[in-house]
């Protein structure tokens, strides 16, 4: 499928770029199609370009130095990863796979970081989700360090839910991650994420709506076990 401004106007990144700068990219931008579980972005590798996510989820993945597999981030619809490529030649530090069936453009990071430079509003979109990673990455490396594993998925869950809902006092958490995807985000096994959940249910402070929807009916309890105030 060819890659047309039109299609690169929906991405967040690309959205303040006037017509013509997207018309030069295009031609330097590609469509790929990936399985789940397959890699989008290699670690260690000098990619040279950015990914944006048309369709599907994408995850940011590390390893252990014992080889076990630890979740950084997600990435969702409309969003990008492998901006480090902009500022440096350095290889690609972590691996980014698909989580679901994914489409994903790549831009080639000569061109698109010309665009960048021509406009501060990208940059400063580059920024900021730099700072929003930094930040990320520390919550989510204060959360494995926690001894307690119900207050380590407690805490992982009380992240998906965004700053406005958490003041309504409930959430619904569209499209949430597998226990698997969660397991691998805190270095725990799938069979204990699922225990969790499961004391969490029977004590209705999460329900399933189908496949697609997480109910955070108690948003307040989940908060205090993800603090400690409270154990499960």
């Amino acid at each position: 499928m060819q890659v047309t401004p039109e299609l690169l106007s929906r991405f967040t990144l690309l959205k303040p770029l006037p017509r013509e700068a997207l018309e030069q990219l295009a031609p330097h931008a590609e469509l790929v199609r990936y399985a789940r579980r397959a890699v989008a972005l290699e670690a260690g590798v000098r990619e040279g370009k950015v990914c944006f996510l048309f369709e599907g989820r994408l995850q940011g993945v590390g390893f252990t130095i014992d080889g076990r597999e630890v979740g950084l981030y997600f990435v969702e619809p409309g969003d990008f990863c492998g901006e480090l490529a902009l500022f440096d030649d350095n290889p690609q530090p972590e691996f980014v796979i698909a989580t679901t069936a994914a489409s994903v453009v790549f831009v080639a990071r000569n061109p698109l970081r010309e665009a960048m430079l021509l406009n501060s509003s990208v940059s400063n979109i580059v920024g900021r989700k730099l700072a929003e990673r930094v930040r990320q990455m520390t919550v989510q490396r204060t959360l494995l360090g926690l001894s307690n594993i119900p207050q380590r998925v407690c805490g992982q869950l009380y992240l998906l839910v965004n700053e406005a809902q958490r003041k309504a006092g409930s959430s619904e958490i569209v499209n949430p991650p597998t226990h698997k995807e969660i397991a691998i985000m805190l270095n725990l096994s799938r069979e204990t994420v699922t225990r969790v959940f499961q004391a969490l249910q029977s004590r209705r402070i999460i329900r399933r709506d189908g496949p697609g929807r997480l109910i955070i009916a108690d948003l307040a309890s989940l908060r205090h076990f993800a603090e400690g105030e409270d154990e499960l």
